[in-house]
């Protein structure tokens, strides 16, 4: 898929086929997440990998959209590793790139996922759940899977409307 294409026709899905995603296409979404750029190549992010039901349906407890969790075949929790941390604003920053670099990779292997945010504010209770160090911080959770819905089609405003000036 052509990258401007891949950038425009990406979608947020949220229902998935029931069909197992292997580790082999996890390990590749993750090492392309991991080619995002970042501040003096601190790489600051870390996975977790949740495919276990119960595990799973412990985690979809800790947001209101537990449907999506409970029903995707995997879900990716990424975080910020403070101990690699530099700078705060641009290691977030740095998340947020590898976020869309996972989540592109995904939409150009033919797959779907939706991030998930709303979660952050069960942050701490999901660290536990899933045994991370002390030194990570939730940034998201991501839910992978095969879609099993239409992607809708997508509007953004008039360029016009979102540059400021040109100087």
């Amino acid at each position: 898929m052509e990258t401007l294409e891949a950038i425009r026709t990406r979608r947020s899905i949220r229902r998935f086929t029931p069909d197992p995603i292997d580790d082999e296409t996890i390990d590749k979404i993750l090492e392309m997440a991991a080619w995002a750029p970042s501040g003096r190549n601190n790489q600051p992010w870390r996975f977790v990998v949740v495919r276990d039901p119960q595990l799973k349906q412990e985690l979809a407890q800790q947001t209101k959209y537990s449907r999506i969790i409970e029903n995707a075949p995997v879900c990716i929790a990424v975080f910020l590793e403070n101990e690699a941390s530099y700078d705060r604003v641009k290691d977030i920053q740095a998340i947020g790139a590898c976020l869309q670099n996972m989540l592109l990779a995904i939409h150009a292997m033919g797959l779907g996922a939706v991030w998930l945010g709303e979660i952050l504010k069960n942050r701490e209770k999901v660290e536990k759940l899933l045994g991370v160090p002390e030194s990570c911080e939730l940034m998201a959770v991501v839910a992978v899977g095969k879609p099993a819905e239409k992607k809708k089609r997508g509007t953004r405003n008039p360029i016009e409307q979102v540059i400021l000036s040109r100087k």
